[in-house]
């Protein structure tokens, strides 16, 4: 029986950045991870398999293929006849992924993580060890624990996965040809980017959302302007929407649903994502077994930390409370590594970005303004739109804007929210911000490079103080 000072269980960006920490910092650690793909080992986990990087892929080959259909004729570029091999840009995905799951290997490797593939069984404790079980029959001890075993698709009663015409976000990823008609049921960051990767391809693509907001994370401004780019894009979304069930039939699905007025309604469709969400993986690991605590979502019940009600045993990732997010996973990750080896490791929350890798592209950090009026804090808030910036009119992306939401007495930044070009990259300067406790006179004051997308947020700021310059 091997001893470790830490075994981590799941190899998703929670887990192998853990590992990788933990070895960093002189302790012993082993990665236990169950995951296949075409029947191999995979390191990863859902982020790399079968979400954050190949929806990446398939986004960036869809909107190439838009801008040669619909874009470059504008720049003096005839492209005739322009077709997508579908087969061809799933194996530029696939490559993708195949690569950075063999790095992760190299990774461990270079660090000395010991990788060990199976299904892992909390046993319980003996003296000052726990016993963990790996599917195959070895057994390994460790002095901590970091769970970090992510999550998986919500299923939906109504509408349950076949695999083939009714699939999750991992079906999605793999259509092997364009479906004519496309239904998605959940309007958040899942269905609006692969509903993105098939329309741009040619799919007809209609959209069933529950709720009666569109984007409610996101503020609601931004929220309006998503709204009002996606539908003109061609995407059909539906707000308030009940799902009564599916019927299939040997070519074609009929989805049965209500409207926000509770009219019956239907539709037929070739394919059928469902996007509702998803669930913590938490079960069938040893939870019950040694008395790890669960909330009523069934998520692991962790302080701020990430310390679980068991000794040495930590959570980090989807299984525990906070966005499902792969970059709060790792920093949870690091965070926890550090706390280990007797370090003061640390993990902000309010300053995890939410992003929608969409066209465009959708980000924001801190508080929205619906957020800040509910608590009835005093703000000032500045927008500058992209329509006046140089780059993003060189580029042709003038869509959207940046909001910049500071407190009305200290100028400090309370939130940020961008619409527009490049979104995910320039958060973190947002993000940044946040963490340095920076006034919108700190960026109004700090010189940003022209042309650049960037100045965006320099004017923003500076309309904080209603001096933009450019409009």
């Amino acid at each position: 029986m091997a001893d470790f000072d830490v075994v981590v269980i799941g190899a998703g960006p929670g887990g192998y950045v853990a590992a990788i920490r933990c070895a960093q910092l002189g302790l012993s650690t082993a990665c236990i991870d169950e995951w296949k793909n075409a029947g191999k080992p995979s390191l990863g986990g859902t982020c790399l398999n079968v979400g954050c990087i190949p929806s990446k892929a398939l986004l960036e080959s869809s909107e190439n293929f838009e801008r040669v259909t619909h874009d470059f004729a504008a720049h003096g570029i005839g492209v005739d006849n322009a077709r997508m091999d579908v087969t061809k840009m799933l194996a530029r995905k696939d490559k993708i992924v195949s690569d950075f799951t063999l790095g992760i290997g190299q990774l461990f490797k270079k660090n000395k993580v010991t990788s060990l593939h199976g299904r892992a069984q909390l046993l319980g404790r003996d003296d000052d060890a726990w016993r963990i079980g790996v599917a195959g029959g070895e057994e390994v001890r460790a002095k901590h624990i970091i769970i970090a075993t992510g999550s998986m698709p919500r299923a939906l009663p109504q509408a349950p996965f076949d695999g083939a015409r009714i699939v999750d976000n991992s079906g999605a990823l793999s259509f092997t040809e364009v479906p004519k008609r496309l239904v998605i049921i959940g309007a958040g960051v899942i269905g609006l980017e692969l509903g993105s990767v098939w329309r741009r391809l040619g799919a007809e693509v209609t959209l069933l959302e529950a709720l009666p907001t569109f984007i409610p994370a996101a503020d609601e401004q931004v929220a309006k302007e998503a709204l009002r780019a996606f539908t003109k894009q061609g995407l059909k979304i539906h707000l308030g929407v009940q799902i009564d069930g599916v019927v299939q039939d040997a070519d074609a699905l009929k989805i049965l649903w209500r409207d926000a007025q509770g009219v019956a309604q239907e539709l037929v469709a070739d394919k059928l994502i469902v996007a509702v969400g998803r669930i913590p993986n938490t079960q069938g690991f040893g939870a019950e077994t040694v008395g790890l605590k669960l909330d009523g979502a069934g998520r692991i019940e962790v302080n701020e930390h990430c310390r679980t009600n068991l000794t040495n045993v930590y959570a980090v990732g989807d299984v525990v409370r906070g966005p499902m997010l792969a970059h709060k996973a790792s920093e949870e990750g690091v965070m926890v590594a550090e706390l280990i080896a007797g370090q003061a490791g640390h993990c902000d929350l309010n300053l995890v970005p939410g992003i929608m890798y969409t066209a465009p592209e959708i980000a924001w950090v801190g508080k929205t303004e619906q957020q800040l009026k509910t608590s009835g804090v005093d703000y000032r808030a500045g927008q500058f739109p992209f329509m006046a910036n140089g780059r993003a009119r060189a580029l042709g992306e003038t869509t959207g804007f940046v909001k910049i939401l500071a407190d009305a007495k200290t100028d400090r930044i309370l939130g940020v929210h961008i619409i527009g070009p490049m979104a995910s990259e320039l958060i973190q300067q947002a993000v940044l911000a946040l963490a340095f406790a920076a006034s919108s006179e700190d960026l109004a004051r700090t010189i940003h490079a022209h042309p650049s997308l960037s100045e965006a947020v320099h004017e923003a700021a500076l309309a904080v103080d209603k001096r933009t310059i450019h409009i």
